[in-house]
């Protein structure tokens, strides 16, 4: 008997039974629509049998040079979230992941609870999935406790990062917030740069965190693991991770690091 053969089809039989039980999907997703990160990274993470249906949160390209003009471009992500979340349940999913990472972690871990509950809400109970609780459950499951942190940010949302981190008894050794000049421009950082930005904050800690959805950095991070030594935890590797895993899929897909590949 061809062993290895059975196992392939064993695992095809559940990824089947997985998408018949959840409606052929993992659930809505909503993200900015000058995001071009988010849907192409889970996509590539997606096991066979799910499907990722997204929905956007239409927003404008502004100009992110200084706290302000973040906070603009931050606000037109408020005013058009709710309206997408109402959309992409239209669907009638089995749970909405939210692709955006910045609100997310504002007014600490308390402003986190608030969120979810009011986008739960929105959806009439349908859970929701969202980066900075699924960076927490990634650090938990690495025991992780001091942190290098990586952001596109500007100042006034890094201090929003490190306000929710330190809340949940992580300790910030570093904060390297990148400063892209528009949400449409995250994309555009080179894998080179998220590498040195990687090693910048790599020194003294058990594990790296990656936020901005934007950043495509799942690979990256992937990579990063075996030459630094320690986990990486890209936000959308994570987000997509703990969808996955809270909707009981327990696929193990390798490229994406240790996070997929071993819990």
């Amino acid at each position: 008997m061809d062993f290895s053969a059975l196992s392939v089809d064993l695992g095809n039989q559940l990824r089947s039974q997985n998408a018949q039980l959840f409606g052929g999907a993992i659930g809505a997703v909503i993200a900015p629509s000058t995001n071009t990160s988010v849907q192409p990274e889970y996509d590539d993470m997606r096991p066979r049998g799910v499907t990722n249906h997204f929905c956007r949160i239409p927003i404008p390209d502004t100009k992110v040079t200084d706290d302000e003009s973040f906070m603009v471009m931050l606000q037109n992500i408020r005013n058009a979230t709710l309206d997408s979340v109402d959309v992409a349940m239209t669907m009638a999913p089995e749970c909405l992941i939210m692709g955006m990472s910045a609100e997310t972690f504002w007014d600490g871990a308390s402003g986190a609870e608030a969120l979810i509950a009011k986008v739960t809400e929105r959806t009439g109970g349908v859970p929701v999935i969202m980066g900075s609780t699924a960076v927490d459950a990634a650090l938990k499951v690495h025991k992780a406790k001091r942190i290098g942190v990586i952001t596109p940010y500007m100042p006034v949302a890094d201090k929003q990062v490190r306000l929710f981190f330190e809340d949940l008894g992580y300790e910030v050794v570093h904060l390297n917030g990148l400063q892209s000049p528009s949400p449409m421009q995250i994309a555009h950082e080179s894998p080179q740069k998220l590498k040195r930005a990687a090693i910048a904050v790599s020194e003294g800690v058990d594990a790296i965190v990656q936020c901005g959805t934007n950043l495509a950095f799942a690979e990256v991070a992937a990579r990063a693991e075996w030459w630094l030594e320690k986990p990486v935890i890209a936000i959308n590797t994570a987000t997509y991770w703990h969808a996955l895993r809270s909707m009981g899929i327990n696929d193990r897909i390798e490229g994406f690091g240790s996070l997929l590949l071993d819990f």
